[in-house]
């Protein structure tokens, strides 16, 4: 064996005996510190609470964006009611607050997505609710209940009660403020009549069945479009109808949306009423 090649034999012999000296490691030098740590990756930051909480994640995507955040109502300020045996009537409520006010009638319509609407819209809302439309499933206006809505009086069975007798109109407003006080564990205090036709007896009645004020509207909503009784903008005070209508998803956000692009916030009904 020449000289050269076997210098290049004793060099590979000795570092694998240098290699094996060392557990292995090819370096010469053997590790006597403890390995560098490997670089941290941070974990995806926590939601905040407000995105956390907010119920908007719970509606469908196409839905969550259309639903407009609007700012706290002010503090109230009463209305004055009449002193002569009948109930207040208003089809605005007389205020130069930025406030406008929801009202949704009858039940007859029991729109899933209704409860999932009122948690993300975080609004005050008023149902005035007929006892025959919702005797089949009183259930789901309790859901709604549990969300803020307050339940109102809209009679037993919907008739027109403008030139009946003062005993049918007063069987149909007490008759169903009793059956919803059953049913939702608070007796009504505001009433609508059906349709709005109303006179001065159906005013008396009311009284008489301990309703302080009934409501007429400004804004009505259906099919997703918004009517206006005056100028094509909800002003400050004005009370907006709705009614549980197979459209009820559209209707309930062009309702939102008409107040938010006025400036406006819903407040409730109630808070105004003596």
């Amino acid at each position: 064996m020449g000289l050269s090649r076997a210098y290049r034999w004793l060099t590979i012999g000795a570092l694998l005996s240098v290699t094996a000296a060392c557990g292995g490691q090819t370096s010469p030098h053997p590790v006597t510190s403890s390995p560098a740590p490997s670089p941290s990756v941070s974990a995806p930051a926590a939601p905040t609470l407000e995105s956390a909480a907010d119920p908007r994640l719970a509606l469908p995507v196409n839905l969550r964006s259309r639903v407009p955040r609007f700012a706290p109502p002010p503090p109230a300020t009463k209305v004055t009611l009449p002193a002569n045996g009948t109930a207040g009537w208003f089809s605005r409520i007389p205020t130069d607050q930025k406030v406008a006010f929801i009202t949704i009638d009858d039940g007859w319509e029991k729109n899933p997505l209704a409860m999932q609407l009122f948690q993300a819209a975080d609004v005050p809302i008023a149902l005035f609710l007929e006892v025959n439309a919702i005797s089949d499933n009183p259930g789901y206006f309790k859901k709604l209940q549990s969300t803020g809505a307050t339940i109102q009086n809209h009679t037993i069975s919907h008739p027109v009660l403008k030139g009946r007798s003062y005993a049918f109109q007063k069987h149909e407003i007490c008759g169903g403020a009793d059956k919803l006080g059953e049913l939702f564990g608070q007796r009504p205090t505001l009433f609508r009549p059906p349709g709005g036709a109303h006179d001065a007896t159906t005013l008396r009645a009311a009284h008489d069945c301990g309703m302080k004020a009934a409501f007429f509207w400004k804004e009505a909503t259906n099919k997703g479009k918004v009517f206006y009784q005056e100028e094509k903008i909800v002003k400050p005070g004005d009370i907006i109808l709705m009614h549980f209508r197979p459209r009820f998803v559209d209707d309930f956000l062009a309702v939102l949306n008409a107040i938010h692009k006025a400036g406006l916030t819903p407040a409730r009904l109630e808070d105004y009423i003596p």
